[in-house]
Formats: structure tokens, sequence, C-alpha cells
């Protein structure tokens, strides 16, 4: 018979072996995690039909200390901060409206930490929506944020809004604009058309444009140039339009060009832009927010095909 003392090496080998595995939250020895955080209520006046109903900020996770770290073969999730915002769009016009709104993740002093956009779609006339915003994973100053406030809204025709990324509209074309470029007052930003439908379109000269304020009423007072018009050299704007014959799948680039000078005059802000693809075509309507100082001229690029 064994001395029961020669099993003890082994036994202990074993033990330790089996400490090794996954180890989850709440088992003993875990890091310990922040209390599931309640919603407040948030009364601030809406902004242009967005309000912010509720926040959710957690208190701070406190840090783990040497005991808490153990071998986890197990895949840990994605890192969350938890912080979020439940908000409420409501519709005060007479036509379907598609919202885009940014939301800004701030301090209680106003300093902005985090931000994102939310598009709520088709809201119709005396409707309301509602939504949840999340800052998602922490980042620099996240653990400092303490409100949560509607930066900016902006709001088009839900018949005319840019489609949703990965949809293709009854047109068969999606046209959609980029973020722009700006150098020196320059401003310049892109206009981008698709073909996803299943008929090849036919293009030959420019987008054309109608500037819209703030109520989506007309502008008038600014000439809108073919080519360049003198507003900057060496930018493509006057390369000459050509007839273009998109296959399904095929895509053109257009582009607009202005510069934000301010001499003697009004400046004139433009917020939202309908365009057609050409004459007869379904009209789109984007916010390039184009602040055109007093200059009074925007330039419009000719359809292209985009580079190799």
């Amino acid at each position: 018979m064994r001395n029961a003392t020669s099993l003890l090496p082994a036994l202990a080998a074993l033990l330790l072996l089996t400490a090794c595995g996954s180890e989850h939250a709440g088992a003993p020895g875990a890091a310990a995690s922040a209390a599931p955080a309640s919603a407040v209520p948030v009364d601030d006046p809406p902004v242009d039909g967005v309000r912010i109903t509720s926040v959710t900020i957690p208190s701070a996770t406190p840090s783990p200390t040497p005991s808490d770290y153990v071998v986890h073969a197990d895949p840990l999730p994605a890192a969350d901060s938890g912080i979020s915002a439940t908000y409420e769009v409501t519709n005060h016009g007479t036509e379907a409206l598609t919202y885009t709104i940014l939301f800004d993740f701030t301090t209680d002093t106003g300093a902005v930490m985090g931000n994102h956009y939310e598009t709520v779609r088709s809201v119709g006339p005396g409707a309301t929506k509602h939504g949840t915003v999340r800052l998602g994973a922490p980042g620099p100053g996240s653990n400092q944020v303490g409100r949560v406030k509607v930066a900016q809204v902006t709001k088009v025709p839900a018949a005319e809004a840019p489609p949703a990324p990965g949809e293709c509209p009854a047109s068969g074309l999606r046209l959609t604009i980029d973020d722009g470029d700006a150098a020196m007052g320059l401003r310049v930003v892109g206009l981008h058309l698709e073909n996803c439908g299943k008929r090849d379109y036919a293009l030959d000269g420019y987008p054309l444009l109608e500037l819209l304020d703030e109520d989506l009423a007309p502008v008038h007072g600014v000439r809108i140039l073919q080519g360049s018009g003198g507003i900057s050299t060496g930018t493509g704007f006057d390369q000459p339009a050509r007839p273009l014959v998109l296959k399904p799948g095929e895509s053109a680039d257009s582009g607009l060009m202005w510069r934000n000078l301010t001499e003697f005059g009004t400046p004139v802000n433009v917020p939202y832009v309908r365009v057609r693809a050409k004459q007869g075509a379904a009209p789109v309507t984007v916010t390039p927010h184009l602040d055109l100082g007093t200059t009074g001229k925007l330039a419009v690029r000719a359809w292209t095909r985009p580079p190799a």
C-alpha cells in the first residue's frame, strides 16, 4: 500500500491546473464591475424637433487589484463605455422628413469628449420616433462625460433623402456626398453617383442644383457656374463634359467648389442642395452646408468617371 504522503505532489499539481481555467464575472477573484446605471430623466428644450429624454452614465469601474488577474482563455467582449442617451424626434412639418442628428458627449463644463451621428428616417407629419445613441468604446476623457446634447439637426424630405448604406433606391441610382476638403478658404465637396440598378444610365453634362435654406425654400442671388468659374485653377473643375454611360455597378463623380470669403454685403449660407443627376432625374437633397461668404458664386464640375 502506497504512503498517502506520496500522493500530495500529484494532488497539488491537479489543483494548480484546475485553477488555471476560465473565470467569469461573479467568480471569486474576478475584477469588480460598476453597478448597472439608471437612466436619469432630462428636461432640456428640443432642438429643431429633437429632444433628449434621458441620459445613462455608469459610475467608474474600480481598477483591478493584483489578485484580480487570472488566466482567461475565453474571448473578451468588446469594451463599451455604457454611456448612452434616449431621444425623441417630432416632425412639426407637413411632409415626411428624414433627420440627421449630431449628438455631443460633453463634460459638465461643455468640453466635447466624443460625438455620434444618428439618422432617423421617414418621420411623418405630426409623428414622433424614439431612439438611443451610445458613446460606444471608451476613449480619452470618456470618464469625464457628464452630459449629452443635441449639437446639430438637419432634415430633408424623406422621399429625397440620400439612401442608407447598401440600399438601392427605386430610381436605381445612389447619389451621395462626401465630407469635403478645405484649404485657405477654398471648399470642395464631392458628389458621387452609382448605378445600382439593372439598366444602363446615360449622363452628358453637369448635375442640376437647387440651393435651399434652413426651411428648404429656394436661395436666390447665387450664381451656379459650370466649371471652376475662376474660383480656383488646377482643381479639375474645367474638364469639359463628355457623354457617359454607366452600366450597372459603375459610378461617376462630380463636385461643388466655393470660397468662404466675406468682404462687403451679407454672407450667404446654404445648408441644403437639391441635386438631380440630369434633367428629369429623381432629386436627392444633400447637406454640404455651403458657407459662401459674400462671393455669391458656386462652381460645379461635370460628371466624370472616377480615377482608375
